[in-house]
Order: structure tokens, then C-alpha cells, then sequence
């Protein structure tokens, strides 16, 4: 039988304290609570696409806004990759193509443990939801940065910027999804027989 993928995390800064918990075979069940409820629809809607049980909870010290999203951000994904362990078995690559409406967003992950991402949300109005556009796309970034893979994400079009983010966010979610998955025929996904 497999190892269980579950992990947890505590981040705590004179800025912010974050717990986070996941386990990636689960069922999409989430409680995230961090004060941000933007935020909070964002990450449950990545553990409801993705299959992921997520419980999150953040707290900010310091009352900036930025220093939390970045925090929730950075846990989530630290906390997945620890999940992840040494990543046999899994099938390395995902992708998806999502509409939200009037948007759509595309993400391919590769889950090999070299970091590069690419962003592009073409958010153009100054908040979303009550949160500054700089810290929605900064929790898009320190998410995809923090995950410890290769990770491409971009807004095709669309006109709603609520539609857009959280289109990009349910493309990651799916892609990651399918990245995770487990294939018994498979050793360490990678010629060089190291991830």
C-alpha cells in the first residue's frame, strides 16, 4: 500500500501565522478560514478542482493585507510539496483549459523539483472582491513559486477579472490534479532517475 500524501504546516512571522494541512488523495473536502474571504472562496475552490482535502487557517499580526495572501500562498504550496515527498509514481505532467464565462486561462504543471513560473492574469481593474489586484496576483505567483515544480499560467482572454483569476485558479487546481496522479507502472518520472 502507498504512503499516505498528507503533510502539514505551521508558518509562523512577526507578520502572519498560517496552518495548513492537506492531504492530496483526498476528496476535495476544505475549511480554510484566513480573514480574506476572497482568499478563502480562492483556495477552496483549488482543493474542491484538484481532489485535494485542504484545512488552512491564517491570521495576520501585523494587519496587512498583502503579508497574509502572500503567506496563505506560500504555506499551501509548501505544504503540497511536502505532501508530495519524493514524487514516484506520479504522473509529472498536467494541464487544463478552463472557461469561467466570458474567460478562459490555461495551466500546465510540471512537477519536476526545478522552479520557473510564468503568470500572466491580465487583471486590469485595482481590486477584486474587496483585495487589492497587486496582492491577488502576488498570491498567484508565491502559490505557483512556492510549489517547487515548473508552472505556466495564463488568462487567454475575458473581461471580468473576478472570472479571470479564479478561472487561472481552477486550471492550476485541475492541472495539479492530474500532475499528482498516481501510476503503479511508473518509478521516479524522469530519465535521469531523479526528480
Amino acid at each position: 500500500m502507498a504512503a499516505a500524501r498528507k503533510a502539514r504546516i505551521e508558518r509562523v512571522t512577526k507578520e502572519t501565522a498560517v496552518t495548513a494541512q492537506v492531504n492530496i488523495d483526498g476528496r476535495g473536502k476544505t475549511n480554510i478560514k484566513t480573514g480574506l474571504s476572497f482568499i478563502d472562496h480562492l483556495v477552496t475552490s483549488i482543493g474542491k478542482h484538484a481532489m485535494i482535502d485542504i484545512t488552512l487557517n491564517g491570521k495576520s499580526n501585523d494587519g496587512i493585507v498583502h503579508h497574509l495572501a502572500e503567506d496563505v500562498a506560500i504555506a499551501l504550496a509548501q505544504t503540497i510539496d511536502k505532501a508530495l515527498g519524493d514524487r514516484a509514481k506520479i504522473a509529472r505532467f498536467g494541464y487544463a483549459l478552463i472557461p469561467m464565462d466570458e474567460a478562459l486561462a490555461y495551466v500546465s504543471i510540471d512537477l519536476v523539483k526545478r522552479q520557473f513560473l510564468k503568470v500572466e492574469l491580465k487583471l486590469t481593474r485595482d481590486s477584486i472582491e474587496g483585495m487589492p489586484r497587486e496582492d491577488l496576483e502576488h498570491f498567484a505567483r508565491s502559490l505557483v513559486q512556492n510549489l517547487n515544480a515548473c508552472t505556466h499560467m495564463v488568462v487567454e482572454y475575458g473581461d471580468n477579472d473576478h472570472h479571470k483569476i479564479e478561472a487561472a485558479l481552477k486550471a492550476f487546481a485541475v492541472a495539479l490534479r492530474m500532475a499528482t496522479g498516481v501510476d503503479s507502472r511508473k518509478g521516479v518520472p524522469s530519465t535521469k532517475g531523479a526528480m
